[in-house]
């Protein structure tokens, strides 16, 4: 339902006032999830989730091969696991900048949950499940050394551990707060694009912003990026000039209030492709 309501939001009139020219290519077909057997109660659902992230990574891939800069929309944060292979794939020395409330570096040995959207990050470094560290093909999908995580203020006590120990570049609220968001970002984006040499993509999760601007999200955190921290975020990568791609993810409209964090996030992908105050 994520994906919808962002384009209830009017994500492709917003882009195309930019002066892009848009191609909505339709959802990924996936299976429903109360009729699946849970499988691994430490990885739930991990073999359907792979087959589902094969599919983003081949219509993804096939976007990139078109010329095309593709926002990837959700939904769960698995769908990372593709939308990061096609960038790959098509953009092999790309870095990676990850906007979350949490670090989705679990593991099926230590995750509280088996919620495998906690362990996203984890996969794409080569840490978790084979059929979700190998969607696509490959895996790992690129080194720790080139993923920033940034807006991160909860975390689970084992993957606070595998995190220290991964390479990742971590930049927390304590850091957002001590030394400014343009700070930070700055820092992070010298990481994920080998110091503005590198393509990026950019994999925006909701819940990094603070619940009272963005309420719709799964798992609400609060002491979030403000509104205008956020979209300065999205700015900043703007000004980089190295986006080739970008997932929006986490969008629940459930949880949502009259649409208000589609409307965000409808927002922010046109501050990240370009939209300027002045």
């Amino acid at each position: 339902m994520g994906p919808s309501a962002i384009r209830y939001a009017q994500l492709q009139a917003e882009l195309a006032a930019l002066g892009h020219q848009v191609q909505d290519l339709g959802n990924v077909s996936f299976p429903v999830a109360e009729r699946l057997e849970e499988g691994d109660p430490r990885a739930r659902y991990a073999d359907v989730i792979g087959r589902v992230a094969e599919e983003v990574d081949r219509l993804t891939t096939a976007a990139f091969r078109q010329g095309t800069l593709p926002v990837v929309l959700g939904g769960d944060h698995s769908l990372s696991l593709g939308s990061v292979a096609a960038a790959v794939r098509c953009q092999p020395e790309v870095g990676l900048l990850w906007l979350d409330a949490h670090g989705d570096f679990n593991t099926p040995e230590v995750s509280p949950s088996g919620n495998v959207h906690g362990m996203v990050l984890a996969c794409l470094v080569g840490l978790g499940p084979p059929p979700l560290v190998r969607v696509g093909g490959f895996g790992p999908k690129l080194p720790p050394g080139r993923s920033a995580l940034v807006g991160v203020r909860q975390l689970d006590p084992g993957e606070r551990k595998l995190l220290r120990e991964s390479g990742v570049a971590v930049f927390t609220m304590k850091d957002v707060d001590r030394y400014g968001l343009a700070e930070v970002m700055q820092q992070a984006l010298e990481v994920a694009t080998r110091g503005g040499n590198g393509p990026l993509h950019v994999s925006l999760d909701l819940d990094v912003v603070d619940p009272v601007h963005a309420p719709g999200v799964g798992t609400p955190s609060p002491g979030g990026l403000s509104y205008r921290e956020i979209h300065l975020a999205m700015e900043l990568v703007a000004d980089c000039g190295r986006l080739v791609s970008m997932d929006v993810v986490e969008v629940n409209p459930i949880l949502d209030e009259q649409n208000r964090t589609a409307r965000l996030a409808t927002e922010l992908v046109a501050s990240a492709l370009g939209k300027k105050i002045l």
